[in-house]
């Protein structure tokens, strides 16, 4: 019922070596229309990335800080040590971002997202077991779960919710999926099993909203 990394992510991925030039990580950015590469190591594992914003940190602190005559207050200096570090750098070791935010190819949609959202990244390298490049997963991967079709949703509902979770008489449940909003409706014996439903619901990929409607013959959530 969870869409995994694997279901979604590119696997044809663009990738530079530890002591790749400047140069050449630049030209493959602008070549492949990409923002950012993975970098490995002599064993294809991933040991850290590089982005446009690294590349023109050169750029920007030769404006800043090379200009003849001025000297950055203390504090910047100090904010921006690490930063003023791969300005000077050459090669994608000296110029990535380490460690690499990853995820496995069996993380699911939601684990991914969330890594995203707390990292500020537009992106995850997906590595294996042994820590081997296998993908990127992207926020536009991530989209592709809302795009499901709704006879799509409506059908995984029926038939992973009410007839494989719930365990309980559901035929008198009635599923309606328009653009991603689910409307359950019709009447299920209980009321817990009626919130239960719609919880499983929510948890569906691709399922925009719930609204349920379910009503129950017996209110066993008093106790």
């Amino acid at each position: 019922m969870r869409t995994k990394v694997k279901d979604i992510m590119t696997t044809q991925v663009v990738s530079v070596l530890a002591d790749t030039p400047f140069k050449d990580i630049a030209e493959t950015l602008i070549a492949d229309a990409i923002s950012a590469v993975p970098v490995l190591d002599g064993y294809d594992r991933v040991i850290g990335v590089v982005s446009e914003m690294d590349l023109l940190r050169k750029e920007e602190f030769r404006d800043q800080y090379y200009r003849e005559g001025y000297r950055p207050p203390l504090r910047a200096r100090l904010r921006h040590r690490d930063a003023k570090d791969k300005a000077a750098g050459d090669t994608a070791a000296e110029l990535m971002t380490a460690p690499a935010i990853t995820v496995t190819p069996e993380t699911s949609v939601v684990q991914a997202a969330r890594l995203m959202d707390e990292h500020d990244v537009k992106r995850l390298v997906v590595v294996d077991a042994n820590g081997r490049l296998a993908g990127i997963v992207s926020r536009h991967d991530l989209l592709k779960v809302f795009a499901r079709g709704d006879a799509d949703i409506a059908r995984e509902i029926r038939d992973e919710v009410l007839e494989r979770s719930l365990w309980v008489e559901t035929s008198r449940v009635r599923v309606d999926v328009a653009h991603g909003v689910v409307t359950l409706s019709g009447r299920i014996d209980r009321r817990s099993d009626a919130r239960i439903a719609g919880r499983l619901t929510q948890r569906v990929n691709g399922v925009v909203d719930v609204v349920n409607e379910i009503a129950w013959d017996e209110d066993d959530t008093r106790a």
